[in-house]
């Protein structure tokens, strides 16, 4: 049995950790998901760990912090001014894919189904959280759709409330003529993520989109 779980159930007051122990504890415990049992059982695995392990996890996370950057035409992750998926030029410039998060990206990905680029927004628009249409990558979808020769946007928010609502929204602005606009069709679990669904899944809800009448 974990040592702090039989200390806590026999009611044993702890000795505090290391400064050092107590600050990665803390590190892990911020990430989403992971809570103060968690981050105890992932610091320790660490510890306990060959140092090359470890290390390679610290290489691991320095590389990425230090080289991911924000692809400068879609926003989404890359290691140079654009992502893979912008500098590939057997992809349909005419097709746009509009997402949340990079994640979304690769779910869709995943699919094989869409042949198209992508626009990523970095989020919802939620203003019980303080997010409106200025703090996302709104303005630059606008100016994508009238420049670069767009025939078809593709709404691929979440379907949730927050998702729904940046749809609709953009449904709105991108009022441009000889501009199709289609929502993600049904398939997918309301109230759900993009990058929980299964590649079938997500697959039909590409190929079933629907046209959002103006």
């Amino acid at each position: 049995m974990d040592l702090v779980v039989l200390a806590a159930s026999s009611g044993v007051e702890m000795a505090d950790y290391e400064q050092s122990i107590q600050e990665l504890i803390d590190a892990f415990g911020r990430l989403p998901g992971i809570g103060p049992k968690s981050a105890q059982r992932i610091t320790f695995h660490l510890l306990k760990s060959d140092k090359a392990e470890s290390e390679r996890l610290v290489s691991a996370v320095s590389s990425a912090v230090h080289k991911i950057r924000y692809c400068e035409v879609c926003f989404n992750f890359a290691e140079s001014e654009r992502c893979a998926i912008c500098r590939d030029e057997n992809r349909d410039p005419h097709l746009l894919c509009v997402v949340e998060e990079p994640r979304d990206v690769v779910a869709i990905e995943r699919t094989r189904e869409f042949r198209g680029r992508y626009h990523v927004l970095g989020g919802a628009i939620d203003h019980l959280q303080g997010v409106g249409p200025d703090q996302l990558k709104i303005r630059e979808l606008l100016i994508r759709a009238a420049e670069e020769g767009i025939t078809e946007v593709i709404l691929c928010t979440n379907p949730n409330i927050e998702g729904e609502a940046t749809a609709l929204y953009l449904k709105r602005v991108l009022d441009i003529p000889g501009l199709t606009v289609s929502r993600i069709a049904s398939g997918l679990p309301v109230g759900g993520d993009l990058e929980y669904a299964d590649e079938l899944t997500l697959g039909r809800a590409i190929e079933g989109r629907r046209t959002l009448e103006q």
